[in-house]
């Protein structure tokens, strides 16, 4: 799910350009599709006096964090700037007046924000900063421990604030080892909670500070789960190859616990049972997807209160309607119809609540309310340029693809159009394995709906939100059933008529880019023209380029679900398949992408010069996966707009400017 909320205090950020002020007929501005969020990753103190913001320049270069009082916030009490071109990974309130932050770098806007290892502390006026694991010869513990050879990162916080975090840690020398630690923010010491010999595993830690579960991927690209015994650890073993047994968290005072399932590897349940698993009950379950309680659940002690499944459009199903707190969802979705409320952080005494409210129209607003007065105060939102009834539609829906298989379909509807043959431009998402498109705001198909395209993405086999049985399916099959997901899902628009045959085109970014190339050589005659941004399109070359490869878990992932034999690679890559692309091609990519690297762009430009095949580009140095100075997006969305207009018209003559 996109949660991407962040209207700037108005006061301060907006700087007057607060409103379109577009008619509803009229193109919005590229600009404004191409703008930074200048706010994320909003946080509540645990005495609900204060809030916290990462605050981000436009230049892309400054990030900070911004402190708010609740009963003041036109202005931040104080900005803890970063270090250049680094932000915060994570953020929590360790105590009412000191905050713990993870740093990072972003890998450009469709990368990832990667971990750097390090972690601070700081006072919220700015104050007594520490650095609390790193590998620099800073801080309290320079003096008494030598530095960290390893990467540190937030793992959560006792239930009960009391100054301490709770922090994963594994070291360069032990890749295979997770070692966790309540640490002290202020004074920076560390006590070791628990250990386990396999590497970038997570922990599931009871109310009264004991790790109960480590679960994740281990360095075989196995996932796998085991419980804490005595002093060690018993691995829970697989009840059936494809069920997947998720700890989520415990129920205080009792040896119970929340969980999820995949029970058959497609579709899922939330449970609540015994730590052994015996006496389980289901709370929730959907056949088609797997069920989730993120942002519904209760202040201390936490229990979910609702949960929803992750296709579709969300639709919370209440644990117990009469409950006080569910009531509360229930008011605040009446409140804000045909949006999802999503409960962000209570104050330790549950007296303040800060909850967002998102849709497919709206990226998303943050409010904070009274849970005794009821009184709401609007905090921030996060593109305040952008005039959620201008949106268009995004509908969920789902059809059958060419083996019977039920996929998941999201339409995006321009607006004030007719819905039948419509020009259409197929927007595979990246990844492809674990991730997936919701019914959530979406930037690229908002921007191709208002100039006037129908926009198809499939979660097409391999992607998340269906269960693990669902992923596996996609193994090995990137440019063969992955391709004809996407190609049966362009059949199925056209069959329903909302799509003209004629006007097809496909955009998609990394995997999506990848897929823009296979999809026209799979299906010749379907599309009219093929947009590769940040794409990969030599298969063999993930092997030797980029940083896939660079850990033992990267090439177990590339073996199991990309393959190693070099032939079937081959036969399976674009780049080794450029006579067989019929259509105008347009290759987008950022000269210093690490993920995937500047020379899978370079392989897939020989490829067409060596084929004679036309195309056009568009690169730019000093960016990574995905531009991110929005001068660059506004000048590919520009581009990437004049391309389908002159290929496959989307009734849109003109693109807006400021």
């Amino acid at each position: 799910m996109k949660y991407r909320f962040a209207r700037p205090l108005l006061a301060v950020l907006c700087m007057g350009a607060c409103a379109s002020g577009v008619a509803a007929a009229e193109l919005i501005p590229t600009a404004d599709f191409a703008r930074r969020e200048p706010l994320t990753m909003p946080r509540l103190s645990p005495d609900g006096k204060h809030f916290s913001v990462v605050y981000h320049d436009v230049d892309g270069k400054t990030h900070a964090i911004a402190i708010y009082a609740v009963d003041d916030p036109s202005k931040p009490i104080s900005l803890i700037r970063m270090p250049p071109y680094e932000l915060p990974a994570n953020i929590i309130w360790a105590s009412a007046t000191r905050l713990v932050v993870a740093r990072g770098k972003q890998d450009g806007s469709i990368g990832n924000t990667s971990y750097t290892g390090e972690i601070m502390a700081i006072d919220i006026d700015g104050k007594n900063p520490d650095y609390l694991y790193g590998y620099e010869a800073v801080g309290k513990r320079s003096a008494t421990r030598q530095t960290d050879s390893g990467w540190g990162e937030i793992e959560g916080a006792p239930v009960q604030s009391n100054g301490h975090f709770y922090m994963r840690a594994t070291s360069w020398s032990d890749q295979n080892r997770s070692t966790l630690y309540d640490v002290d923010a202020t004074s920076s010491a560390r006590k070791q909670m628990a250990d386990i010999g396999i590497g970038s595993m997570s922990f599931m830690i009871s109310p009264d500070g004991a790790a109960k579960f480590s679960y994740g991927t281990d360095a075989d690209f196995k996932y796998v789960v085991f419980h804490r015994e005595g002093s060690g650890w018993a691995k829970v073993p697989e009840n059936g190859e494809l069920q997947r047994f998720v700890p989520v968290a415990s129920v205080a005072g009792s040896n119970r616990m929340y969980a999820r399932y995949s029970p058959h590897g497609m579709g899922g349940e939330l449970v609540e049972q015994d730590e052994d698993g015996g006496n389980r009950r289901v709370i929730s379950r959907d056949d088609f997807s797997l069920v989730t309680s993120d942002g519904l659940w209760t202040p201390v002690p936490l229990r979910p209160f609702g949960t929803y499944a992750e296709s579709g459009i969300p639709k919370v199903t209440y644990v117990d309607p009469q409950d006080a707190i569910a009531k509360l969802h229930m008011a605040l979705s009446l409140k804000f119809p045909g949006s999802f409320v999503n409960f962000i952080d209570f104050s330790q005494d549950g007296g303040q609540l800060m909850f967002g409210v998102s849709s497919d129209r709206d990226p998303g607003r943050f409010m904070l309310i009274d849970t005794k007065t009821f009184k709401v105060h609007s905090l921030f939102a996060v593109a305040p340029w952008i005039d959620a009834t201008k949106m268009a539609e995004r509908r969920p829906l789902r059809f059958k693809a060419s083996d019977g298989m039920e996929l998941e379909a999201i339409l995006t509807f321009p607006k004030g159009k007719s819905e039948a043959n419509l020009p259409m431009v197929l927007l595979p998402h990246g990844g492809p394995i674990g991730i997936k498109d919701d019914w959530f705001y979406d930037e690229d198909a908002q921007f191709l709906a208002n100039r006037g395209y129908l926009v198809l993405q499939v979660n097409y086999r391999g992607s998340g939100g269906r269960g693990n049985g669902f992923e596996q399916a996609g193994y090995l099959k990137w440019g063969t059933r992955v391709q004809e997901d996407l190609i049966d899902g362009v059949k199925w628009a056209i069959a329903q008529n909302y799509a003209d045959p004629k006007r097809i085109c496909v955009y998609g970014a990394s995997f999506g880019g990848y897929a823009a190339m296979m999809t026209t050589i799979r299906e010749p005659g379907m599309f009219k023209c093929a947009v590769g941004y940040a794409g990969l399109y030599d298969l063999g070359m993930m092997y030797s380029k980029g940083d896939i490869k660079t850990t033992k878990l990267g090439r177990s992932y590339l073996t199991t679900v990309v393959g190693h034999d070099e032939a079937d690679l081959a036969a399976n890559s674009p780049d080794h398949l450029a006579d067989k692309i019929t259509v105008p091609v347009l290759l987008v990519h950022g000269e210093d992408d690490e993920r995937v690297p500047f020379a899978q762009f370079k392989a897939m430009r020989a490829a067409m010069d060596a084929a004679h095949k036309p195309y056009e580009v568009l690169t730019k140095s000093g960016e990574k996966h995905g531009f991110l100075k929005p001068e660059n997006v506004e000048e590919f969305y520009n581009k990437l707009q004049a391309f389908l207009d002159k290929n496959i018209g989307g009734g849109e003559a003109t693109t807006a400017s400021n």
